[in-house]
């Protein structure tokens, strides 16, 4: 049976895995998941990504990170485009996350990018999630 939302699924996962103070989450991969991941792993949000054959298939795994007092530094994740309300921004449009200190992470033609990378290149996009 096929999903509807994967990447609903993959941030569903992750705040999941959060709340249970896990240490890795696996979802399954697709190269979008890939680069979402890869962006927010850049920006601080996660310890590394990996990915790994399990059962024959690809997976990503991503080990999370937590801070000194074993609280997550992702506090909150949001879809913000869904396949039946999609969200589009230009470059001056891309809304800023809880003041500045949150990711967008953007769909844009030069590729997956956070928000400060698609105002800097002055390209607009699908805004696919938020991360804080």
């Amino acid at each position: 049976m096929s999903m509807t939302d994967p990447i609903a699924d993959l941030l569903t996962r992750i705040r999941n895995a959060n709340l249970a103070r896990k240490e890795q989450v696996d979802v399954p991969w697709s190269r979008l998941k890939e680069a979402i991941v890869r962006v927010a792993t850049e920006e601080g949000f996660f310890k590394e990504y990996r990915v790994v054959e399990v059962g024959g298939h690809p997976t990503l795994r991503i080990w999370l990170k937590y801070d000194a007092s074993n609280r997550p530094v992702i506090s909150g994740l949001k879809r913000i485009s869904r396949p039946s309300l999609r969200v589009y921004a230009g470059a001056d449009e891309i809304p800023l996350i809880q003041r500045g200190l949150g990711i967008s992470i953007v769909s844009t033609p030069q590729g997956v990018m956070v928000d400060r990378e698609a105002r800097r290149r002055r390209a607009g996009g699908e805004v696919l999630c938020s991360i804080w």
